[in-house]
């Protein structure tokens, strides 16, 4: 089932404006351009008609082949002229609306990179594909293709009504007669339109999120021989779009054949009425020419109107699109006044905290403890008990709904998010590295010195491997490592954290997936980084947080028991049963 398509917001005309402004003056170059064309078009008819009414009809052939050959050059000059600025506008369009998506694109992307979880939560990573390649070439070919196009139309339609005035009023009137029904048509039709363009573009997301969760998952759909069924589910998305598809065919196959077919009209009726008027001497054949022309050229913007009405209403609905994502960058926008923030000590603070992702379904129940700077505290408990949610409310990721975070005594919603996040390095369970050298994935682009890369390299342990390679820290990486065992991409996400030199070091189930020897490398690197940070450890395996300072027992939500390791064994609570049972299980292995 598919949302319902909201109606347009001033928004999208206020971004459309925005977004030509830095093309202004090729845009206004080009409708220069256009009025030429335009005007070469109108002349054309005018001197075909004086030659047929003065020298053909009124018999000044013989006395006037001067100016036949005067006319006739004109006309060329005039068709050549038209021609030329016709070539010219396309020049300037093309390489404004080029511009404009290259602009637009990265402009899309820096805003997806810095939505909220919560808003990525609840969009899914197709409909963002889709917007940042789909959403901004159809932005730009409204530019492009369609306003040029349109400013054309427009104004060749005016000038058209206008010679036509000048030559006869009674017979424009007449050629108009079929107008009102066009009208008809259009209006009826393009809420039509623009609702089902609205459905294929959501179809097309959820084909875009499919295909790249696919992709991501393709060892388990083989591993699982879910290729089957992940056929019938592509084939059924692929359906709906397909559907969509050919509604759409139907919708723009109506207006350009009603278009031809009314100009044939309008043409038939200006025939039959000019007959009798050409009989009786009142018209002549040469403005009965002009006419056809004009009416042929009159339906030709009218029909092309049609056809673009299609891609406006398109464009538009891409255009909404992407002005949701810009005015929910706008919504999270922080003022130039929050707090600036250099180094942080990296004290941590919870005031009884409240926390849920959807309404009240609360997954943090009053939560309240402090960890001391230079201090390495653990998090444990079941799956489900808010450890991890902790470290996303500490990164900024999300706001509670009720309490306070505070870092060195400042809450952390008045920071600026960048300084927060330049202070914090985590090392997630679920490791990603992306394509490029080992060396990029370490500095993720930033100027980072060699001597600092290096040291992140020893201190993490991944040196051992490192230096095997025959390019060593240049070695190529694969799409998310792909190339490299789960240790070493554990390592290397190990060394991505400390040459960022934070204040903060979170390690969220580091040790979760690797081998024994791995764990040892990790331990040594806790140890190696732990010293001169505040570190936050969330693990199953308890024998990673042998030397805690602090240890926070997480149940539902809450904190059951806090405090220094040894005091909380001899209270034999929640954290003590924890580590019976790790050890029994460790054991039955």
């Amino acid at each position: 089932m598919t949302p319902r398509p909201k109606k347009p917001e001033s928004g999208a005309a206020k971004l459309l404006l925005r977004l030509s402004a830095p093309y202004k003056f090729q845009l206004l170059l080009a409708c220069v351009c256009v009025i030429i064309v335009n005007a070469a078009f109108l002349v054309q008819p005018l001197l075909l008609q004086r030659v047929i009414d003065h020298f053909l009809i009124g018999g000044a052939a013989e006395h006037g082949l001067d100016s036949i050959l005067g006319l006739a050059l004109l006309y060329l000059l005039v068709s050549a002229a038209g021609s030329g600025f016709a070539y010219l506008q396309a020049l300037i369009v093309a390489k404004a609306g080029q511009s404009l998506i290259h602009d637009l694109r990265v402009r899309v992307f820096g805003i997806i990179e810095r939505l909220p979880l919560s808003f990525l939560d609840r969009t899914s990573s197709g409909r963002l594909i889709t917007r940042a390649t789909n959403d901004t070439a159809e932005v730009s070919d409204l530019y492009t293709d369609v306003i040029i196009s349109l400013v054309k139309d427009v104004l060749l339609l005016i000038g058209i009504i206008y010679a036509m005035l000048m030559l006869s009023p009674q017979l424009t009137l007449v050629s108009f007669t079929v107008i009102p029904v066009i009208v008809f048509l259009v209006l009826f039709i393009k809420n039509k339109i623009k609702k089902n363009f609205f459905h294929m573009k959501h179809y097309i997301g959820q084909i875009n999120g499919f295909i790249a969760e696919s992709v991501a998952g393709m060892r388990v759909i083989q591993i699982f021989r879910a290729e089957k069924e992940k056929e019938e589910q592509f084939l059924k998305l692929n359906g709906d779009y397909f559907r969509t598809t050919l509604i759409q065919v139907r919708l723009n196959s109506i207006l350009k054949p009603a278009s031809d077919m009314f100009q044939s009209l309008a043409i038939a009726i200006l025939v039959w009425f000019s007959v009798g008027q050409i009989s009786g001497g009142v018209l002549q054949i040469g403005v009965l020419y002009a006419f056809t022309t004009y009416i042929r050229q009159f339906f030709a913007p009218i029909s092309d109107l049609a056809d673009k009405y299609t891609s406006i209403q398109s464009a538009l609905v891409s255009t909404e699109r992407i002005d949701e994502l810009i005015r929910e960058e706008e919504r999270l926008e922080q003022p130039e006044s929050g707090v600036a923030v250099e180094r942080l000590d990296g004290t941590i603070e919870f005031r009884q905290v409240w926390f849920a992702y959807k309404d009240t379904d609360w997954v943090l129940k009053d939560v309240s403890f402090v960890i001391r700077k230079g201090q390495t505290a653990a998090f444990i408990g079941e799956t489900g008990a808010g450890k991890t949610t902790i470290i996303s409310l500490i990164n900024g990721f999300y706001q509670v709904q009720k309490g306070e975070i505070l870092i060195d005594g400042v809450n952390v919603n008045d920071m600026r998010l960048d300084d927060l996040r330049r202070n914090i390095s985590v090392v997630l369970q679920d490791v990603f590295l992306f394509s490029g050298t080992i060396r990029d994935n370490i500095t993720l682009g930033d100027e980072i010195a060699e001597e600092t890369v290096q040291y992140a390299l020893e201190a993490s342990c991944a040196i051992e491997f490192v230096q095997e390679y025959p390019d060593g820290i240049d070695e190529p990486v694969t799409e998310r490592g792909g190339t490299l065992s789960a240790g070493q991409r554990q390592l290397i996400s190990f060394a991505r954290a400390i040459a960022q030199d934070p204040a903060i070091f979170v390690l969220d189930e580091a040790t979760a997936n690797i081998d024994t020897r791995t764990e040892k490398l990790i331990q040594q690197a806790i140890d190696n980084v732990a010293r001169e940070r505040t570190t936050l450890i969330i693990a199953h395996r308890l024998s990673t947080i042998a030397g805690a300072d602090l240890i926070i027992a997480m149940k539902d939500g809450q904190v059951a028991e806090s405090g220094p390791p040894r005091r909380l064994l001899e209270r034999e609570g929640y954290y003590s049963r924890l580590l019976r049972e790790s050890r029994a299980h460790v054991v039955s292995s």
